[in-house]
């Protein structure tokens, strides 16, 4: 039955809400405002002044720019890659070292954790590691940002508390069954995680999606430039060359400013679509990897 809320309760909801919605409107106006932007005409962007609620003089040349430019669709190519072959690495070789860590007759199971913690906070340095990505041979390959980055050590450790809360006797009954570890990782923990796992593959994902540093460093060839790479140029350069022809330099740089706009709208909008799906898995992942330390 439910009980009747008081005047003060009701205001203090109202209050909440109020704050909360100013709060999302404020989250939300940077992206809405490059959306409005990335269609609006440049000459009217430009010359805007204050808050932009919709677009100015719809224009989609912007994006006719975008797409029509071939670095554009070869860093998505790119960038697929590196999430695919990426995310299935980092799930396989993180839930191998989260399994081995979770289990409490390993031998030196603390120490080794504490290893691994220690290198959340020091490291050996970017220079000795571009030295070892290059003495690999990984310069200039796709899986240079990909292999080096096989396990986060924060996912790790969430992945590792998350096998940790799963009971023994289903390893032991499974044990008894003649089972051994490969099968119970894969056909008893796993199954039993897909909320964690969901939330690593989104954690790795979004990781993989972003990153543009290391792939700075590590890849030198155009041809193989991730999403994230062909976008900072873009947003760099602030100039159409390749994308547009003609007009003066000041007709360059009002296009230029839409296409920034246009270039990162292409470059949110597949995440934003993803994240919603896993959206369910994400708080009961994190809860579950948080309760046992």
């Amino acid at each position: 039955m439910k009980t009747k809320k008081s005047g003060l309760e009701r205001t203090f909801d109202i209050c909440l809400y109020a704050v909360l919605s100013i709060l999302v409107l404020i989250t939300l106006y940077p992206l809405i405002f490059v959306a409005f932007a990335s269609i609006s005409d440049a000459a009217y962007v430009v010359a805007h002044k204050g808050v932009l609620w919709r677009p100015v003089g719809i224009n989609f040349e912007a994006y006719k720019s975008v797409f029509g430019n071939k670095a554009i669709w070869s860093g998505y190519k790119n960038t697929l890659f590196i999430i695919v072959f990426g995310v299935i690495l980092n799930l396989f070789m993180t839930s191998l070292g989260a399994y081995v860590l979770s289990r409490k007759n390993v031998m030196l199971n603390k120490p080794i954790m504490i290893f691994i913690i220690i290198t959340m906070f020091f490291n050996g340095g970017l220079i000795p590691f571009y030295l070892i990505v290059k003495g690999v041979g990984l310069l200039d390959t796709l899986w240079a940002p990909i292999v080096p980055f096989a396990i986060n050590t924060f996912n790790l450790i969430i992945l590792r508390t998350s096998f940790q809360s799963i009971p023994e006797s289903l390893e032991e009954a499974a044990k008894i069954d003649g089972a051994n570890h490969f099968v119970i990782l894969f056909r008893i923990i796993l199954p039993l995680s897909m909320p964690i796992m969901a939330v690593m593959t989104l954690y790795y994902a979004v990781d993989k999606w972003n990153g543009w540093f290391y792939s700075s460093i590590f890849i030198s060839d155009r041809d193989l430039f991730p999403l994230q790479l062909v976008i900072r140029e873009i947003l760099i350069s602030n100039s159409t060359e390749g994308m547009s022809s003609g007009g003066s330099g000041n007709d360059l740089y009002q296009i230029g400013e839409t296409i920034k706009y246009a270039t990162i709208m292409v470059s949110t909008l597949p995440i934003l679509m993803v994240y919603p799906y896993l959206q369910r898995y994400f708080v009961k992942g994190v809860m579950v990897g948080s309760i046992k330390g």
